[in-house]
């Protein structure tokens, strides 16, 4: 029985224009595609093992020319839209149903900043759910910890109770080879439309 819905932030709530970001990190610092170095930096951020200061100075220290704000802004180029159409699902999901609601998010700070900033409703949204946890964080504090056992051990829930809901095939199966529950949302297409497409079984 499921009692607990973990959802993943990425392409579940945000349209992310991976390819516009791309094109415009490109143009904004003057380069074809990312060096060895600055894909594995990128790498190193998203997964937690350097902080934000870290990542920023990298990148200060190779483009010199660029503020630290203009930095910033190149990063949150991504964020297309959030549309209000995920605020009115999890709000209508959060009042006819029981279940405890997680937000787990990969985005980092860099993101969630822009976030609060560009988005009214964001507070609103967030508060929707009874918890709401940064990944980056949660490996910057515990860098040997699996993330779905960290959120099993804070929340004191049992996988086999919980949906994990993301875009991302490597976390599926992850999150399936220990006991959740899963949904796969194609990031191609509109996914709020799936969830609710389906999720009439929910309750």
């Amino acid at each position: 029985m499921i009692k607990t819905l973990i959802f993943d932030f990425g392409n579940v709530f945000i349209n992310l224009d991976i390819e516009g970001a791309a094109k415009y990190a490109f143009e904004t610092l003057e380069i074809d595609s990312f060096s060895e170095e600055m894909t594995a930096f990128n790498s190193f951020y998203e997964q937690g093992l350097i902080s934000t200061d870290e990542f920023l100075e990298f990148y200060a220290e190779n483009f010199p020319k660029l503020s630290k704000e203009e930095l910033i802004y190149t990063w949150n180029y991504m964020l297309k839209h959030f549309p209000k159409t995920r605020l009115e699902f999890i709000k209508e999901l959060k009042t006819s149903s029981k279940y405890k609601l997680i937000l787990l998010s990969n985005t980092n700070e860099l993101h969630i900043d822009s976030i609060k900033e560009s988005i009214s409703f964001f507070e609103e949204f967030k508060n929707c759910f009874d918890a709401f946890y940064l990944s980056h964080e949660i490996n910057l504090r515990k860098p040997n910890d699996d993330i779905f056992e960290f959120l099993l051990k804070e929340n004191n829930l049992k996988a086999e109770e919980c949906l994990f809901i993301d875009d991302n095939k490597d976390n599926i199966e992850t999150a399936n080879n220990l006991n959740f529950k899963t949904w796969h949302i194609n990031p191609e297409t509109e996914d709020v439309c799936t969830l609710f497409e389906t999720k009439s079984s929910l309750f």
